[in-house]
């Protein structure tokens, strides 16, 4: 049961309210922006709630279970509240978003409707769609540790051990050609193997895209040079001459820890656990298998 505070109860009673809405949203880079349905800017909290955006609730539904409930907010977007570029950029992907009730009068006067997280966003035509989605989501993501003959942890991390600050495991590639939203020619890496960067981290350090992360798919070295895919399209166009930061990439396998990082004793997976094969396996006489004698 929700505990009203006791001024916002005594207004609620009133019979004449001056209540509206509030959206408190906090990424995961730690700033807090707020917006309100209200017509003007209030503060709560210490936190300025712009009215500017135009923002608004859809209706929110409670049901039983895991399921994402369909709530939604949406406004207009603009660069004094919510920009379309930091939406792209994935700036608000996993942010927290609090659902407020406030007192317009008494700003003073709020309560906590609901917390959330924010999942997936639309923009087109200069309007923003965002979904919440409830804390119980969480509980639909993998927790603890899976049994698999792959390493489970991440390359660079405390579990892993590689120091990628090591030249061995990085280096800057500048950009000499666009082949495509994904696909991009680079120099700058004369002595690493093909695959070396894949599955790893490439981050723009200059150009539109400047701070702009995402992992390379493939690492291709052919008679032309250097191909980098990537798996997320830049939120801007990419020029020649822009620079990438590149940080080495692992597939999880154990011959991969062991013969290009020389880290087999932090092989965080199980390489000799057997498959499914080995449960319909049939032993064979002779070759090291059951030889059959207890049959007989």
């Amino acid at each position: 049961m929700r505990t009203l505070p006791s001024a916002l109860a005594a207004h609620m009673a009133s019979g004449a309210t001056t209540l509206c809405h509030a959206w408190r949203v906090t990424r995961r880079d730690g700033l807090v922006t707020g917006f309100t349905d209200h017509d003007r800017d209030l503060a709560v909290d210490g936190v300025t709630c712009k009215a500017a955006s135009g923002i608004s609730g859809s209706q929110s539904t409670l049901a039983a279970g895991l399921a994402v409930t369909g709530a939604e907010v949406s406004g207009a977007l603009s660069h004094d509240a919510l920009s379309e570029d930091d939406l792209v950029a994935g700036l608000y992907d996993g942010a927290s978003i609090d659902l407020l009730l406030v007192n317009w009068q008494d700003p003073g006067q709020h309560l906590l409707l609901r917390r959330g997280t924010i999942g997936e966003v639309r923009a087109q035509d200069g309007v923003f769609t965002a979904e919440i989605r409830s804390l119980s989501d969480g509980l639909n993501q993998t927790r603890g540790r899976l049994l698999s003959s792959t390493c489970d942890a991440d390359l660079g991390d405390a579990r892993c051990g590689v120091d990628l600050t090591l030249p061995a495991h990085g280096a800057n590639a500048t950009v000499v050609a666009v082949e495509g939203a994904l696909s991009l020619r680079v120099s700058g890496l004369p002595t690493f193997e093909k695959a070396a960067f894949a599955r790893g981290r490439a981050r723009f350090s200059s150009g539109a895209n400047t701070g702009f992360v995402t992992e390379v798919k493939a690492h291709l070295v052919d008679a032309e040079g250097v191909l980098l895919r990537l798996w997320q399209r830049p939120t801007f166009a990419v020029a020649e001459g822009d620079v990438i930061v590149l940080t080495a990439g692992c597939d999880k396998q154990f011959s991969t820890c062991r013969d290009r990082f020389a880290n087999a004793l932090n092989f965080r997976g199980f390489p000799h656990m057997p498959g499914n094969d080995f449960v319909i396996s049939v032993a064979i006489a002779g070759e090291g298998g059951y030889d059959g004698s207890l049959l007989e």
